[in-house]
C-alpha cells in the first residue's frame, strides 16, 4: 500500500512539473497563483512558510497600502467608520488570505498584534462611547425589590405549611 501511494505521489508529481506547475517541498494552501507565489516567496527566503515570512508578506502586501490609504485621509476622518470600513475589511482580508495561503491559522498572535498596531496607530484618539450606571432611582428598584420579596416569599410558605399541616 505504501509504495502505491508513493507510486501516486511521484506520479502526481511529475504530471504537476509537465503541466507547468512547479513542485514544493511543502503543502501550500490552494493552488491559486496568488497561494504558490506566496508560497515560492516563503520557500526562497525560508524554506517554508513560517511565521517570520507571513510578516514580511503582510508588510509588503497588506500593511504598506492600509497606511498609504489611511494617510490619504485627514486625520479626523479615521474616527467615521465609512470612511475607514472598506479599508479596514481589505487588510483583514488580505492578512487571512496569506495566511490561509501559508496554512498558518487566522487569527494569529501575528495579525492579532497588527491590528492592535493599526488601532494604536490610527484610532487612538477616536471617541467611544462609554457605558455609565444607571440612573440612581433605577438602581434603587432594583435593589429593593428583592429586598421587599424575601419576607414576603417566607411569609407565604410559613402560612402555607401551618394550613396545610393541621399539627403545626
Amino acid at each position: 500500500m505504501k509504495g502505491a501511494l508513493g507510486f501516486i505521489g511521484v506520479f502526481l508529481s511529475f504530471l504537476s512539473d509537465a503541466i507547468g506547475g512547479s513542485t514544493l517541498p511543502f503543502v501550500c494552501g490552494t493552488n491559486s497563483p496568488k497561494c504558490v507565489d506566496y508560497c515560492h516567496l516563503c520557500y526562497d527566503f525560508y524554506e517554508q512558510p513560517t511565521m517570520e515570512c507571513l510578516s514580511q508578506l503582510v508588510e509588503v502586501l497588506c500593511l504598506f497600502n492600509f497606511e498609504a490609504a489611511m494617510e490619504s485621509l485627514n486625520s479626523t476622518d479615521w474616527c467615521v467608520w465609512g470612511n475607514v470600513n472598506s479599508l479596514y475589511s481589505n487588510v483583514s482580508f488580505c492578512t487571512e488570505e496569506i495566511s490561509d495561503c501559508l496554512l498558518i491559522p487566522w487569527p494569529n498572535p501575528l495579525v492579532e498584534q497588527i491590528f492592535v498596531d493599526i488601532h494604536s496607530k490610527f484610532f487612538k484618539d477616536c471617541p467611544t462611547e462609554e457605558l455609565s450606571d444607571p440612573p440612581p432611582a433605577i438602581i434603587f428598584a432594583l435593589v429593593i425589590t428583592p429586598i421587599c420579596l424575601i419576607p414576603v416569599m417566607v411569609s407565604l410558605v410559613v402560612l402555607k405549611t401551618k394550613n396545610g399541616d393541621g399539627s403545626s
